[in-house]
């Protein structure tokens, strides 16, 4: 007779205790290496941009949507990708590393096959890929906006966007649903063992939903990004280093609170003084 499905999940929970062995040390060297060359085409991307502006995105710079077009879109979303790799991956690294230690033990309790952890790793990828495409239409949007007949006055009224974008993002770090996704990306183990599945869609399948609970996690963080459609060196620095401090560090839940508050308060300043929009979008 088959077990309820109540107790599928605990049948099915990886070992509490597991070793790290050595696919879980060459995985997690493989993911740093492709985090590391990520920045380095990060960092380069933004002295390309250097003699134009300070940062990644300008309005001459290839990352920049002035109007729907398969070319532009995907320059847009094949950087926009590089970039969240270079910012994502690192904080998902313990998760693929523990998904590589316990995928032996799991498809021989199972009866299925261990699906390398190549294809976690990149189906976390590619989702991140795919909100470049949001991240695209909305530059788009705000380009095609500022560049309208009435350009002075959406021009007038950008600065107080950058504003709502920042209260608002900010107002999100205190939600039931950040702290939901944050939860979720922050065990890994009890992620796997209540999601495992066998199998090379099985692995896609549980990545998707790693994904899934980041994107929900960090998207307002990402929407700062394209606040104004600027995307400065200086806010993705800053912004993977919340988001790894969030997902992996002991006192990242902590760090959620005064991150909000921060950018709530920067939001204010902005409302009040406008043109310092211009700076924080350099």
């Amino acid at each position: 007779m088959a077990p309820p499905a109540r107790h599928a999940g605990a049948l099915a929970a990886p070992p509490r205790r597991w070793r790290v062995s050595r696919s879980s040390l060459i995985t997690g060297a493989g993911l740093v290496v492709v985090a590391g060359f990520a920045w380095i085409a990060v960092f380069a991307e933004a002295a390309s941009m250097s003699g134009h502006d300070d940062g990644l995105t300008t309005s001459d710079g290839p990352m920049i949507g002035t109007a729907l077009g398969l070319g532009e879109a995907a320059a847009y979303v094949g950087s926009w990708g590089v970039m969240m790799t270079a910012m994502m991956l690192p904080s998902a690294i313990p998760m693929i590393t523990l998904y590589s230690a316990v995928a032996p033990d799991m498809a021989e309790r199972r009866g299925g096959h261990a699906t390398p952890a190549s294809v976690f790793a990149g189906t976390y990828v590619v989702a991140w890929l795919a909100t470049g495409v949001v991240a695209y239409a909305s530059s788009v949007t705000v380009s095609a906006a500022l560049n309208a007949d009435d350009g002075a006055a959406a021009a007038w009224l950008a600065p107080y966007g950058v504003a709502v974008v920042l209260a608002g993002a900010g107002a999100y770090q205190f939600s039931p649903l950040k702290h939901l996704c944050l939860r979720q990306c922050r065990g890994p183990l009890p992620f796997l063992a209540t999601r495992w599945r066998s199998g090379l869609r099985g692995a896609a399948r549980v990545a998707t939903a790693h994904a899934a609970y980041c994107i929900g996690c960090c998207w307002a963080l990402m929407v700062v990004l394209v606040a104004a459609g600027a995307m400065g060196l200086a806010w993705v620095l800053l912004i993977a280093a919340v988001v790894f401090i969030e997902k992996v560090l002991p006192f990242g839940m902590r760090v959620t609170g005064i991150t909000g508050a921060a950018l709530i308060l920067l939001g204010l300043l902005v409302a009040i003084e406008p043109q310092l929009a211009a700076v924080l979008t350099r």
